[in-house]
C-alpha cells in the first residue's frame, strides 16, 4: 500500500498527463460497465487517452472494456467517460480500483454516473429491465479506504446515509415516466467474481434484501462518496438468479443482453444529465 504522499504524487503525474493531452475540465463522471461501451454515442467528443497511456493508471483486461478516458458535451454538459472499468477479480487492489475515481475528481468530476450489468434476484424483474440503484451491500473482502486517510478527500469514518443522491435518484424516475421506460428500484450487491453464483448464494443474498448482484460498482461508489460526489447508478438485469428457477448463464448471455437492452439505458442516461446542474 502506498503512503499518502506516493499516492498523491501519483494521482498529480496521472492528472498532470491528461490535462497535457486534453483541454477540458469534465463535471460529469459516466462508468461504463460490461457490454454497455457504445453509451458514448451522442457525445460530442473533445479527446480521448488510453489508459496505457497515463502514468499509474490500471489496464482493463475484461474482454468488453475498451481501457480509455472520453471527453466531451453530452446534451450540453461536459462528461467524461471511462469506458472500460477495473474490477478485484482482475487482481487489482481496492486503492488500484479506486485510483481512476480520485483522478476523475481533482480533473473536477462533481457528478459519477456509475453503470453495470448484474443479475437480477427480485422475481419482479426481468432481463432487459434497467434499475436503479437505491443503496448496495458490499460484500467484498476490502474496502478502497482502508489504510491512512487523507483528510483533504473525505472524512475517516465516512456517514453512509445517501450515498446514492435521492434528488438524481427522483430525476432518474422523472426522465424514465417521460420516456415510458419501466425503471425498477433495488438495492445492488457488490461480489468478487468471477465466478457467477450458485442457487445457495442467490437465495442467501435475497435474503440480505439485494435485488441484484454484480463485481464492480460498490468500490467505485465508496470512493466517490468518500470524496463527496453526487452519484447515480443504474444497473441492466442481463440474467436471473432465481435459486429454485436455475438457468446456464454465459459471459456471451450477459453481453448480449447488456448490449441488447443498452439503447434505454443510454436514452434515460442522457435524459438525466440534460437536466443535471453542473
Amino acid at each position: 500500500m502506498n503512503t499518502l504522499a506516493e499516492f498523491n504524487k501519483m494521482r498529480t503525474e496521472a492528472v498532470d498527463y491528461i490535462k497535457s493531452q486534453v483541454k477540458f475540465e469534465p463535471k460529469i463522471g459516466i462508468i461504463l460497465g460490461t457490454g454497455l461501451g457504445s453509451l458514448v454515442d451522442g457525445i460530442t467528443m473533445v479527446g480521448t487517452v488510453n489508459y496505457d497511456r497515463i502514468p499509474h493508471f490500471p489496464v482493463s483486461t475484461v474482454e468488453s472494456h475498451a481501457g480509455r478516458l472520453l471527453f466531451g458535451h453530452l446534451k450540453g454538459k461536459p462528461v467524461v467517460c471511462m469506458q472500460g472499468r477495473f474490477h478485484y477479480y482482475e487482481g487489482y487492489s481496492f486503492q488500484q480500483i479506486a485510483f481512476p475515481i480520485r483522478v476523475l475528481k481533482a480533473l473536477g468530476m462533481q457528478t459519477l454516473i456509475v453503470s453495470n450489468a448484474a443479475g437480477g434476484m427480485n422475481p419482479n424483474f426481468q432481463p432487459g429491465d434497467i434499475m436503479v440503484i437505491k443503496d448496495h451491500i458490499n460484500f467484498f473482502p476490502g474496502n478502497p479506504l482502508l489504510g491512512p486517510n487523507d483528510d483533504t478527500l473525505g472524512d475517516r469514518f465516512p456517514d453512509m446515509y445517501e450515498v446514492y443522491n435521492h434528488a438524481l435518484i427522483r430525476l432518474a424516475r422523472e426522465v424514465a415516466l417521460e420516456q415510458k421506460l419501466r425503471l425498477q428500484e433495488g438495492v445492488y450487491i457488490g461480489v468478487t467474481g468471477p465466478c457467477l453464483e450458485t442457487s445457495a448464494e442467490y437465495r442467501m443474498f435475497r435474503g440480505f434484501g439485494a435485488d441484484a448482484v454484480g463485481m464492480s460498482t460498490v468500490p467505485e461508489v465508496l470512493t466517490a462518496h468518500h470524496q463527496h460526489n453526487k452519484i447515480l447508478g443504474f444497473s441492466i438485469i442481463t440474467d436471473m438468479g432465481l435459486a429454485d428457477n436455475m438457468h446456464p448463464c454465459s459471459l456471451d448471455d450477459v453481453i448480449g443482453a447488456a448490449t441488447k437492452a443498452e439503447p434505454k439505458l443510454r436514452t434515460l442516461i442522457a435524459g438525466c444529465v440534460e437536466r443535471m446542474e453542473v
